[in-house]
């Protein structure tokens, strides 16, 4: 009890500090040329109190305190002691704490590092990043206190969704929070630089850190959460066009096209609309997901909360922040004429230009499909789901044209360019639309579409293959990310080409048998863990080449709370996942059986990581550079 009363009373101290913060902050910004060493002082001591009040929460798990309403709710005293420690912010209540750390530590972090800023623009920044901070103090305070207390006292707590007891998803929440939280500091500065008019190629050099730092966390949260729903959920996929999984995307999107004209920022003065929109976007975007997640507006495996009152606060406070950027960006941005009508048609400029309008549209896309449903359920109350061919049909005709562009892009000079190699660049086309066409003949789809994919994914792969060689470590970590990138479109496209399924309902002893492969189910286990016990069943599959695998999926039934989930066996190579899930049917001695054959799924990680890896680099060799 007594970490909880610790953790809640340096909450109420941290919302106080901020407050003085603030104050600070605006008589800084009025009268003085120095930054005022209060303002460090006072945002390390916000940061410590937070701290304080998030480490309260975590030794309130780890010692089963159930006086803690958030303890009972989300854990148990069988519970092993990482999912206890990490059970803290799998919660709406502990994830918020969360948010609020990374806030509070991005923001002293910020006043410690950026020594080549002006005072006022580092002042008015902690100022719009305090508003934040403080709005969500409020809002964790007056709705999502993590410290409620009960009483009497429970003697058991309800456990912990099994779903959620996995190490993949307990490293998920923070890295993601990373990405999104980073993009505040990008939100703030933009306003801040935008208000002193100082939006210029050094501010977009300071800020581009900022940024790969949020897009490297996001990037690679995303591919952790992807993981786990591949093996935990048991859907034997990547991405489902959930609507919690598109709230993560879009942020991405936006910071992805952010970047890129963050990169013609710094050797230019245009683009500056562009890179104050979409650094005020991406935060929007990321605050939309929180309330997205926690309204209870939406329906998905992934959402903590279900409180109108919650999502209502969230609302009123993304409304707030939105009219305050745009009553900025209106009335102080003035876009420079001079230097927007310079571009020249054929240049790098223009190149990034195209496809930024692509990612819009692709941004555009994904936020439709989400939020469609939402408001239709509230002005006609008719319910419609949203999922993959909606965002096919609409998103594959554009990404030919913008795989081609990405890939003519980086071959263009700054400013004006001639296209130089056309002779090679022609001579991978053709060698790209011919592989295509004979891998696409050999299979029952749609030869034209699939060939002219195809295509446009190999010909992004094998330009970003000769830039290796022919331009060495120049641009190495576009050219990584790039290549990571046309690496994940092959794998995504050959998995959905390639990709086989077997779903039948087999008891011990039985087996299917098709023309590709045999499925045994030879026996079936039982054993008990800590906190869950499972039924084991073991399988014999024989594919056409006479190979045999022995693969055992499991049911594990969970003790508190009474949950029973499905974990699937995969069998991992190079070229392809087999992937093996079971579940009970009902009142019945048999197994419903789902059996595939994945292609190229350790591809599709690998390039996540290679992309992850070129915004990695691009960081450390910006730092380089500076000293």
């Amino acid at each position: 009890m007594i970490y909880s009363v610790v953790g809640y009373y340096a909450l109420i101290l941290g919302l106080i500090s901020g407050s003085i913060l603030i104050y600070f902050s605006i008589q800084n910004f009025r009268n003085s040329e120095i930054l005022d060493t209060k303002i460090l002082s006072l945002s390390f001591l916000q940061l410590f109190f937070v701290v304080v009040s998030f480490f309260g929460l975590v030794l309130s798990f780890v010692v089963s305190d159930f006086s803690n309403e958030t303890v009972f709710s989300n854990s148990h005293t069988t519970k092993p002691l990482f999912y206890k420690i990490t059970g803290t912010w799998g919660n709406h209540e502990g994830s918020l704490l969360l948010w609020l750390l990374v806030l509070t530590l991005f923001i002293f972090i910020f006043l410690l590092r950026t020594n080549n800023q002006s005072i006022k623009y580092k002042t008015l920044t902690t100022i719009f990043q305090q508003i934040i901070i403080i709005g969500f103090f409020i809002f964790l305070l007056k709705t999502s206190n993590p410290f409620n207390y009960l009483f009497p006292i429970p003697e058991e707590g309800l456990g912990l969704n099994p779903i959620l007891q996995d190490p993949a998803l307990a490293i998920h929440p923070p890295i993601l929070y990373l990405g999104y939280v980073g993009s505040s500091i990008i939100f703030s500065s933009a306003l801040a630089a935008t208000t002193l008019k100082m939006v210029s190629g050094s501010w977009a050099a300071h800020i581009k850190k900022w940024t790969l730092i949020s897009w490297i966390f996001l990037t690679l949260g995303i591919l952790l959460g992807s993981i786990w729903a591949y093996y935990e959920l048991g859907w034997g996929g990547f991405w489902f066009w959930d609507p919690v999984e598109n709230v993560s995307l879009m942020p991405w999107l936006a910071l992805t096209t952010l970047l890129h004209c963050i990169l013609v920022l710094e050797k230019k003065s245009i683009l500056t609309s562009w890179v104050i929109i979409l650094s005020i976007a991406t935060f929007t975007l990321s605050m939309c997901g929180t309330f997205l997640v926690r309204s209870g507006i939406l329906n998905s495996v992934h959402t903590f909360a279900n409180d109108p009152e919650r999502g209502l606060f969230i609302l009123i406070f993304l409304f707030v922040l939105i009219f305050i950027s745009l009553f900025i960006f209106f009335f102080f941005h003035k876009e420079d004429q001079k230097n927007s009508i310079n571009l020249f048609w054929l240049s790098k400029e223009s190149a990034i230009i195209l496809n930024n309008w692509f990612m819009m549209y692709f941004l555009s896309v994904v936020l439709i499909g989400t939020v469609y449903p939402i408001f239709l359920d509230v002005i006609s109350s008719e319910k419609i789901s949203v999922g993959p061919p909606f965002y096919h049909k609409l998103i594959i005709p554009f990404l030919i044209p913008f795989l081609i562009a990405m890939a003519i892009g980086p071959q263009l000079k700054w400013i004006k360019s001639n296209l130089e190699s056309k002779k090679i660049l022609i001579f991978l086309l053709f060698i790209s639309i011919l592989i295509s066409y004979l891998i696409v003949k050999n299979f029952d789809k749609n030869l034209l579409v699939n060939t002219i994919l195809i295509s446009s994914a190999f010909y992004l792969f094998f330009i970003t293959v000769r830039d290796f060689f022919t331009k060495k470590y120049k641009n190495i970590s576009q050219t990584i990310a790039h290549f990571g990138f046309s690496l994940l479109i092959l794998s995504i496209l050959f998995n959905n080409l390639l990709s086989s399924e077997v779903i039948t309902n087999l008891k011990i002893g039985q087996s299917y048998e098709n023309s590709k492969i045999k499925i045994t189910l030879e026996d079936v286990n039982q054993r008990s863990e800590k906190n869950y016990n499972s039924v084991v069943a073991n399988f014999k599959i024989i594919s056409s080449d006479g190979k045999i695998n022995k693969m055992s999926p499991e049911l594990r039934i969970y003790n508190q709370p009474n949950i029973v989930t499905s974990e699937a066996d995969i069998k991992t190579s190079l070229m392809k996942d087999k992937f093996i899930v079971i579940n009970l049917v009902q009142n019945q001695e048999y197994f419903n059986v789902r059996y595939q054959d994945k292609p190229f799924m350790l591809w599709i990680w690998v390039s996540v990581l290679l992309l992850s890896i070129g915004g990695i680099l691009s960081f450390f060799l910006e730092r380089k550079y500076e000293r």
